[in-house]
């Protein structure tokens, strides 16, 4: 009830402005006793995946708290693991706005932000100074001014950063708001930047006595070939996770919705069958070996159980979370 109180009034809001609001009174509850107003006590439901111990399997996605400015609020919100970012080695402003815009009838969120974060080493700073038991995911992509070709000197620059800090990396190679970058999922580009990436992983474990998992954030907007080589691609390299999926381009459910026109990756409830339908995929083609985290319109514990059902050891929340708030996280977890 109180969540739907605050969500209306949010909603009064423009998106963006309404998602920076909410950012700034999770810092400043943090640590005082308003946390009160999100802080849950979930039972415990651990999952082993990627060599982690995960609290519970239901997790934050990338995306919402880009500069891992409260982490603390949303481990008090009993998730089992946040991903923090997608940040890159420098700051950057992102895409003009207004690039964000809810879909409220189909529970949608449309997005052309551009990964606007304040860089590596600000989210570093902030990961530093914050307390907290779930499992943190670092989610790593490019500038949006470094040449495709290049690419890869931003992964391992965000990598090298964050290593020491993170319970896992993902590697965000499927957002459609950077100019080229899904065409990193394919053939030999796909196939260079994970050999670069696992190099780098492995010395750095070495460095720092600590084994960090990779896992790498696909589209849903891909064949099923496409499918199958990603999946042969992570084999060879021995990358340690997938999560199935980021946004996508495809409009068809949403066709003469306010806002369905606008350029972006589309999340929410209209993404949840084609995001089931490729963790599915995956499970089926990677036979355990590799483990699927699962995220795309989970927005109930029957959005959630179905992606597990698929074969995700793990899901993650996002659009879901803007809808219907912290008692999301708690309604999952507690049927589990």
């Amino acid at each position: 009830m109180l969540y739907r109180l605050a969500r209306a009034g949010f909603f009064q809001l423009d998106a963006e402005k309404a998602h920076d609001l909410a950012i700034e009174n999770f810092k400043r509850f943090t640590g005082t006793p308003l946390d009160l107003l999100y802080r849950q006590q979930l039972p415990e439901r651990p999952v082993e995946c990627m060599g982690l111990t995960f609290r519970n399997p239901v997790g934050l996605a990338a995306g919402l708290d880009k500069n891992g400015e409260c982490i603390e609020a949303f481990d008090a919100m009993g998730f089992g693991f946040v991903e923090v970012g997608t940040v890159t080695p420098r700051a950057q402003p992102g895409n003009d706005k207004p690039r964000l815009f809810r879909l409220v009838d189909a529970e949608g969120i449309i997005n052309r932000m551009g990964f606007n974060n304040q860089g590596v080493d600000h989210l570093v700073e902030n990961v530093k100074k914050a307390n907290f038991s779930c499992v943190l995911g670092i989610n790593i992509g490019k500038n949006k001014d470094t040449p495709i070709e290049k690419g890869a000197e931003d992964y391992l620059v965000c990598m090298e950063k964050v290593y020491p800090y993170a319970g896992y990396i993902a590697v965000n190679i499927s957002s459609p708001n950077t100019p080229d970058l899904r065409s990193l999922q394919y053939g030999s580009a796909l196939n260079e930047l994970l050999s670069e990436l696992k190099q780098k992983q492995l010395a750095l474990a070495e460095e720092f006595q600590k084994y960090v998992p990779l896992a790498l954030k696909i589209a849903p907007d891909l064949s099923d070939d496409e499918i199958a080589q990603i999946c042969d691609s992570l084999l060879k390299h021995n990358i340690d996770g997938v999560i199935a999926t980021n946004t996508t381009l495809d409009r068809s459910i949403v066709e003469g919705m306010k806002h369905a026109n606008e350029v972006g990756g589309l999340s929410g409830r209209p993404i949840q069958s084609r995001s089931t339908e490729v963790v599915r995929l995956l499970s089926q083609l990677l036979k355990d070996r590799i483990p699927v985290i699962g995220v795309g319109g989970v927005d109930s514990y029957v959005a959630a159980k179905e992606k597990m059902m698929a074969g995700a050891q793990l899901v993650q929340v996002y659009s879901g979370f803007i809808y219907h708030g912290p008692k999301l996280v708690r309604d999952i977890v507690k049927n589990l």
